[in-house]
């Protein structure tokens, strides 16, 4: 009996934990570092691929200018600084992990370079049901102090299930709907739910403004960067 009552009150405690409610914090109060330094321009170096989908890196190029932008950011032009990169034999961020920041500043000029690595990239598909993941880790870096200023990580994930009650008519329903899913658009999702915890830059109207602002939440944030 007093075996069943402890594995009943440690089943309690762990679903108490899952259910936990997440500790949301302040931009000033994850990033700091953002507060202190002057970032400006960014560069984004080509991204790490550790999904399946060998094209994912070149597809989400595409797509995470734009939030940086928006948030008060110059953005070196992608496709130029992957051309020349390539040009140099990198394709892949993995490369540059092991380069010195500082020579992003040296060469482009920028003030912190942006790593983005791509996790998942999939399809799943199975008999009743499907989805489509994308889900990113991202981290900021000064080329002045090597240190990294934000870093975040999100998951989204479109249900491409059909719901219609027929079974049979769920199934094609799902194949073709899983089948035809733009990655792009979610991987837009992702940058976007991620850059609103990014502290904006001298180009946006609330810069040095938005340090009180509960977004982030601490359990998404990939390092800890709490002083």
């Amino acid at each position: 009996m007093r075996q069943l009552t402890r594995l009943f009150s440690l089943f309690i405690i762990a679903h108490l934990v899952g259910c936990a409610t997440p500790t949301i914090l302040t931009k000033s109060e994850a990033y700091p570092k953002m507060y202190q330094q002057d970032t400006n321009s960014i560069i984004v170096v080509p991204a790490i691929n550790r999904s399946t989908a060998a094209d994912a890196p070149e597809l989400y190029s595409t797509t995470i200018a734009q939030p940086l932008a928006e948030a008060g950011y110059y953005v070196m032009p992608i496709p130029m600084i992957e051309m020349m990169l390539a040009v140099e034999g990198v394709v892949d961020g993995e490369q540059l992990k092991g380069v010195e920041p500082a020579k992003f500043k040296t060469m482009f000029g920028a003030d912190a370079v942006l790593f983005v690595t791509i996790n998942q990239w999939d399809t799943n598909y199975y008999v009743t049901g499907g989805n489509v993941t994308v889900g990113a880790d991202f981290e900021l870096i000064s080329t002045s102090t090597n240190e990294s200023l934000w870093n975040y990580k999100n998951v989204v994930v479109i249900n491409t299930s059909g719901n219609s009650g027929n079974l049979l008519a769920d199934i094609i329903s799902t194949a073709i709907s899983t089948a035809i899913t733009d990655y792009v658009p979610i991987a837009r999702q992702v940058n976007y739910s991620v850059v609103t915890t990014l502290p904006v830059g001298k180009y946006h109207s609330r810069h040095s403004l938005d340090g009180q602002d509960k977004v982030v939440n601490e359990t998404l944030a990939s390092k800890n960067t709490v002083n």
